[in-house]
């Protein structure tokens, strides 16, 4: 009974003084690389350690705040140049370096929130950030659904990722599955197709057009707020 008095006196106390509280914050999720994903062992095989370096990840705050700032609506976007391909489990992809492209609506407050929050998602992937850029950024699902699979990521001029679901014609080799995990921690994912992958901005000493392949995911994701 002293125990639970005493918690309930501590966390009355911390309200009271209006300490945070862990929240949790959620979204939609997008990613698209230089190598299929979704494929078999013969497209696989050919494109390890010669593709898969470069991708382009988005996530759009639905809800939530980080480190106490409200960044719900807001967008931002990872850019990634690998040593090696992305997910590779024989062999090490780094050292990695990254862009990021925060979205402009968002205040100086925000714009670090935002910063900190791609860091979590991302982790190791995002240890060398060589330029931040500001740009108008938005993912859009069709009809607003996410199931839809039908999604637009937008960074300015920077950087875009259009999808489409995957169909009996993508089965190429009859034995395709998911052959890299998602970037990111994320709640729920779909391989899906990138009609459109692309980056075109400053930073990583490349610049890139990798359409047409079975290379992205949509997804969701729910985090605990730091």
């Amino acid at each position: 009974m002293k125990f639970v008095l005493g918690f309930l006196l501590v966390a009355s106390l911390a309200f009271a003084a209006g300490i945070p509280t862990a929240s949790t914050i959620y979204g939609d999720y997008v990613e698209a690389r230089n190598a299929d994903i979704y494929t078999g062992p013969c497209f696989a095989n050919s494109e390890v350690y010669l593709m898969g370096e470069l991708a382009v990840m988005g996530w759009k705050v639905k809800k939530g705040s980080w480190q106490g700032v409200d960044i719900s609506g807001l967008s931002v976007v990872g850019v990634v140049r690998a040593k090696s391909t992305l997910g590779d489990v024989y062999t090490t992809a780094y050292p990695v370096k990254s862009v990021l492209i925060i979205d402009e609506k968002a205040t100086p407050v925000q714009r670090l929130a935002l910063n900190s929050f791609v860091k979590r998602m991302g982790g190791d992937l995002f240890q060398d950030v060589v330029r931040v850029d500001y740009r108008p950024v938005d993912l859009v699902f069709e009809n607003n659904d996410m199931h839809s699979m039908k999604a637009t990521l937008t960074a300015g001029e920077l950087a875009k990722i259009q999808t489409r679901a995957i169909n009996g014609l993508d089965h190429i080799c009859a034995n395709e599955e998911v052959w890299y995990k998602p970037l990111t921690n994320v709640d729920h994912a779909m391989p899906v197709v990138a009609l459109a992958h692309s980056f075109k901005g400053q930073g990583l000493g490349s610049t890139w057009s990798s359409p047409d392949k079975r290379s992205s995911f949509v997804g969701s994701f729910v985090q605990v707020s730091e």
